[in-house]
């Protein structure tokens, strides 16, 4: 098992942000600081995004607690794909973690469309916020004290509907004055 702090990865995210970053500068040899400033907020998702799905809520001795990366002996019972069993089975804090899932990707709705200028309908928005879902919760397979949830991906999706609706409602109506 390797252990991994919320600063090791926050440190890793960003040293990958900036030499990707610093790479497309280069090689296209046009730097805009306003277009810098757009992608500083799909940064933000992302560290944001990694803080909530890979890192306990719950501090340990007033810190974030570290992510696990490892094998285990059954990736099966981590994963859910039954829609909805929080219905069922409630729990402490299934309301929060309904609004939570919700809210934390309303963000990626908005900033990806106004940074990526090829997401320019809601329907592309959607799909690539799904993809992106997907792919966040996969790579919780290796991880042994997280899981795979279908409700996730439901709930994430919603996010990024809401997310791209405000955005394109916003675009109509400044667009028809």
């Amino acid at each position: 098992m390797i252990e991994v702090s919320y600063i090791q990865m926050y440190i890793f995210i960003t040293l990958i942000w900036v030499l990707v970053r610093s790479t497309i500068v280069i090689r296209s040899k046009k730097f805009s600081v306003k277009r810098e400033m757009q992608l500083l907020l799909v940064y933000i998702c992302l560290v944001v995004i990694a803080r909530f799905v890979y890192f306990p809520l719950q501090r340990i001795d007033g810190k974030i607690g570290k992510l696990l990366i490892g094998s285990t002996d059954k990736p099966a019972n981590m994963i859910n794909l039954v829609p909805f069993r929080f219905l069922v089975e409630r729990y402490d804090g299934w309301l929060i973690n309904i609004i939570g899932n919700i809210a934390m990707f309303i963000p990626v709705g908005i900033v990806w469309p106004i940074c990526f200028h090829k997401l320019d309908s809601i329907k592309k928005t959607i799909i690539s916020g799904v993809i992106f879902i997907l792919l966040v919760e996969l790579t919780q397979l290796l991880c042994p004290e997280r899981h795979t949830d279908i409700d996730d991906l439901i709930l994430n999706a919603s996010g990024v509907v809401i997310g791209a609706y405000i955005v394109f409602n916003a675009r109509k109506k400044i667009d028809n004055g």
